[in-house]
């Protein structure tokens, strides 16, 4: 290439022998020979594990593997996924390769606005307090970023004050924060903390819990594909492959509109989703539990559990767009002490939270539509359980 930036597309990568693979991506991630062994190790050493979390006997290690094919916001990527399923990583891969005939993935994501939550219990007028504390919105932002100086830093801070009464006498106030690279939970914690007595004071009510929440609906990404019907059958002439492939995306809209219809249906098809986004939420060091949480929860907005993902026939293509909440870091937390992660990020070649949580909503775009292209051809099966044997070592 003329620039120095990946060539995600590497044709029979899968089979080249293992220490083929790991040559290549080193020379497509520009690392240097020190930093492979990092792929033996499983990314930590013990007494790394034993600086992150308590008493420590070991280190469990995941298959890392790379995501390839993949195409966003016009730049390739290698994605590192760490995950024990098989046929998640190939099928990510297969489904960015057809999403790269109409031009790969178009993403975008909110600024890195965090929640800090604080309740106010026994509240004697939920109205005069709610008015009490919207009346001191500026003093209670100055004293929030107060709460947190190094924020200001980096152009972070409290953006907003949002007052809920959940009923006559309990309110729950939102700190809107901009976190920036970090994922935020001890930014906004300490926040929710620091601003609780006060906030206490002007509701003439008592503390009750201060903590973010885990539904990061200011801080959501969107993430489309458009696959070009011939694409999505290949195999044939380029005739045949577009009939037949206008026939497959036909029947991944019907999919798609019965997980709209069926909650039961929706969290197998969020499932699949959650397939491709964990693994690389995982390999760079960042909270899945966050992240599956808020999902679900964002699913479920408006009473219903629904997709996180829609796809629909328009102007001869398969269209696919995601919507969901992505509270990620790129610094601090798990990243200080863990060179796995650190080394996920270079081979991602992201600094940025907002720009990864771009490349992870891409991933988890191409896993449904793997799933669901399986689903509406041949069946999950076939695929999934000759992977399945090899991995277990069967003929």
């Amino acid at each position: 290439m003329s620039d120095d930036r990946p060539n995600s597309r590497l044709p029979g990568f899968y089979r080249a022998p293992l220490d083929e693979r790991r040559a290549e991506l080193a020379r497509q991630a520009g690392l240097a020979p020190e930093e492979l062994p990092l792929f033996t190790s499983g990314g930590i050493s013990p007494a790394d594990a034993d600086r992150i979390v308590e008493n420590v006997v070991g280190v469990y290690a995941l298959p890392l593997g790379l995501g390839l094919n993949f195409r966003i916001n016009g730049v390739d990527r290698l994605i590192p996924m760490a995950v024990e399923e098989p046929s998640v990583i190939a099928a990510a891969s297969n489904a960015a390769r057809m999403a790269r005939a109409g031009g790969g993935f178009q993403a975008e994501a909110d600024e890195s606005i965090m929640i800090a939550q604080v309740e106010l219990r026994d509240v004697a007028d939920a109205t005069a307090a709610s008015a009490a504390i919207e009346t001191a919105r500026a003093e209670i932002m100055q004293k929030a970023d107060a709460a947190f100086p190094p924020l200001l830093q980096f152009g972070g801070g409290c953006r907003d004050v949002v007052v809920r009464a959940l009923s006559n006498q309990r309110l729950v106030v939102h700190l809107h924060v901009d976190c920036r690279d970090a994922m935020g939970a001890n930014m906004v914690n300490t926040m929710a903390e620091a601003l609780a007595p006060r906030l206490a004071e002007l509701a003439h009510g008592r503390v009750g819990l201060r903590i973010l929440s885990n539904l990061a609906d200011q801080r959501v990404v969107r993430a489309t594909t458009r696959v070009p019907f011939s694409a999505l059958a290949g195999g044939a002439s380029p005739d045949q492959a577009t009939v037949a492939g206008a026939a497959l995306a036909q029947a991944i809209e019907e999919a798609s509109r019965f997980a709209e219809d069926d909650p039961y249906r929706a969290a197998t098809h969020n499932k699949g989703i959650m397939n491709g986004v964990d693994p690389v939420v995982i390999a760079t060091g960042n909270d899945w539990r966050s992240i599956e949480a808020g999902a679900h929860a964002y699913a479920a907005r408006d009473g219903q559990y629904r997709p996180l993902a829609i796809w629909r026939v328009e102007d001869g293509a398969l269209t696919g767009r995601l919507e969901m909440p992505m509270a990620l870091g790129t610094v601090g937390g798990t990243l200080v002490v863990h060179p796995g992660a650190r080394l996920a990020l270079r081979i991602l070649g992201i600094s940025r939270s907002r720009e990864l949580a771009e490349v992870i909503a891409s991933v988890g775009l191409a896993q449904n539509l793997a799933a669901l292209k399986a689903l509406a051809g041949e069946g999950i099966q076939r695929g999934h359980m000759a992977l399945h044997r090899r991995a277990v070592g069967e003929k």
